[in-house]
């Protein structure tokens, strides 16, 4: 069975999901959760294309509210920033620890563990290769 994709559009109005299908004019229906939106899409496709709602795949596009937009963004910001420091603390360990400083060192200069560096170095550290003759 060949399944088909459509993209569900959908915005609050009152305590409504107001939903509609741009590919398929005419589509309209409701729901009264955000999680509910992909069932009654599906649904309603199904119905009015006479197919199996197994044969119907939807993409919930929801219209968000300016603010739910602005926290998305700060936290992939936010993310991203961990992601960043987590990369700089592992090169500064490595480097801390290459130059003879201990791991004690290290974790006070980085503001962490003795068992935190530790567990740093051992995951970037990468295995010695073998030699077979």
């Amino acid at each position: 069975m060949e399944v088909t994709t459509y993209s569900v559009v959908c915005q609050r109005i009152g305590n409504w999901w107001a939903i509609s299908v741009p590919e398929l004019r005419g589509l309209h229906t409701q729901a009264r959760r955000l999680d509910q939106v992909a069932p009654m899409a599906q649904e309603a496709i199904a119905l009015l294309l006479d197919i199996d709602p197994a044969a119907v795949n939807v993409e919930v596009h929801p219209e968000l509210p300016g603010t739910v937009t602005q926290a998305l963004s700060a936290r992939q910001a936010a993310r991203d920033a961990d992601k960043k420091a987590e990369q700089a603390t592992a090169t500064a360990v490595r480097a801390l620890l290459r130059d003879g400083y201990t791991v004690r060192d290290a974790g006070a200069l980085l503001g962490l563990s003795p068992q935190r560096i530790s567990q740093i170095a051992s995951r970037h550290t990468t295995a010695p290769t073998s030699t077979a003759a």
